[in-house]
């Protein structure tokens, strides 16, 4: 628009110009007539032969600035053609969402502008139509305590004794020793001690379980640790830890001994578990065992509903924490539930959030959605973490690890929840996901 000002400003000059010519050659011969002759001769006149009231440097200056303007404009436009083809013909972002390249589905766009009140009680309600049929008579494989592709051989054993007192209602539980115990490939010593779960379960006998029967509700009673052997592969503990415990509890109990090494700057080893069932034993009497250690595996406590939205646009995670399903036994202080949940990268934590702290029961409801920014090289390998603590109400800083629940997409495999998010656009999915221990 300037340089075609420019251009209708010389033009005008130059009929101004030729104008005052005009005038004068009139006046110079007096005669009316004389007038149109010389209009005449003037429109037989070139371009080049106008006369100007500027200089010629000046005359070449503003057409070349002219023209300057005028191809600065015509790029300016030709660069906001480029974008806007650009935008229009640009493929989907989501393209690398599914591995079976299945096209994601369509759906109407929540406004990103909604208060986290709302947005979770959006979640609950999807959460209740998805997450209908879902319960624990479901069929659940609890994964292995290492996620590894390829099982390393277990080596070792535990030797431990258990003894229950009928008169005080009692039970006592020793660990005295572990014998060759492995070393680490890292690690020039092993510094070993023993993590002891107390767990109640509703099935009294494990062959009571059918082969497709989920596996039983575990209930965590008492938790105990020993003392830490530095640089010994066949350490002499020789704790011991006792507990309050009905008669008709002991068929439900088992116990769960777990050998770790010791590692300051990172989490502990686990080399290896011995679990024993008080179903069919007499601990009336102290019976010692000395047992081979076994690869770990986890125990069901409870449930946890999660729902996941991400939005490709934003490139923000949200997950929301619905409800904690997870029996507990009966006590006379008041317990409390919260969740942490972190993002993890290559097994790096890049972020975590808290949730608030709530009253314990049977299933506990939360309806909190938590934001995490993830760009899209994050999103393709993230893994999500979601662990569960229990405090008591009237002393907070004290806390116990209910269980974990680990889901995402790495190199190897992808959750089905995390499939499901990736293929839904800004839409929240609700899934059940076992708490693990």
């Amino acid at each position: 628009m300037v340089a075609t000002g420019l251009l209708m400003f010389l033009l005008s000059a130059c009929v101004e110009d030729e104008e005052q010519y005009s005038q004068s050659v009139t006046k110079i011969s007096g005669f009316p007539w004389q007038k149109g002759i010389s209009s005449l001769a003037n429109m037989d006149l070139f371009i080049g032969d106008l006369h100007m009231p500027f200089t010629e440097e000046v005359k070449y200056s503003m057409l070349g600035i002219s023209v300057i303007l005028f191809l600065i404009a015509l790029g300016i436009m030709v660069w906001q053609l480029f974008r806007y083809f650009s935008q229009t013909l640009r493929e989907p972002v989501d393209e690398f969402i599914s591995s079976d390249s299945q096209p994601a589905k369509t759906g109407v766009f929540y406004k990103e502008t909604q208060n986290p009140n709302v947005m979770a009680e959006a979640n609950l309600k999807e959460a209740q139509r998805l997450s209908r049929g879902l319960s624990m008579d479901s069929h659940l494989e609890l994964p292995s305590l290492e996620d590894q592709e390829q099982e390393e051989e277990v080596k070792g054993s535990l030797r431990f004794s258990l003894f229950y007192d009928k008169v005080q209602s009692r039970l006592v539980v020793t660990v005295l020793e572990a014998r060759e115990l492995p070393l680490r490939d890292f690690s020039h010593g092993v510094d070993p001690f023993v993590r002891i779960w107390l767990l109640w379960a509703g099935h009294e006998r494990e062959e009571e379980r059918g082969l497709g029967s989920s596996p039983s509700l575990c209930c965590v009673l008492h938790e105990w640790q020993s003392r830490m052997v530095k640089n010994n592969s066949n350490p002499m503990f020789g704790d011991q830890f006792s507990c309050s415990l009905e008669g008709r509890d002991v068929p439900h109990i088992t116990v769960r001994f777990e050998v770790r090494d010791f590692d300051k700057f990172s989490r502990h080893g686990i080399l290896g578990e011995v679990r024993v069932h008080l179903c069919d034993m007499k601990t009336s009497y102290p019976l010692e065992f000395l047992e081979d250690l076994q690869t770990p595996q986890k125990d069901l406590v409870g449930e946890v509903l999660l729902s996941l939205k991400y939005l490709h646009t934003l490139q923000r995670l949200e997950v929301g924490l619905l409800k904690i399903r997870a029996p507990q036994q009966s006590s006379k202080k008041e317990k409390a539930l919260y969740a942490r949940i972190s993002v993890l990268c290559n097994q790096f934590k890049l972020r975590h959030q808290k949730s608030t702290v709530k009253t314990r029961w049977k299933v506990t409801a939360f309806n909190e959605v938590m934001m995490f920014t993830l760009p899209d090289p994050q999103i393709r390998e993230c893994r999500i973490v979601v662990s569960v603590y229990e405090v008591y109400a009237a002393n907070k800083s004290s806390k116990r690890l209910v269980g974990q629940v680990a889901f995402g997409k790495t190199k190897s495999s992808q959750d089905e929840h995390w499939s499901l998010m990736m293929r839904s656009v800004c839409q929240p999915v609700a899934k059940w996901h076992p708490l693990l221990i």
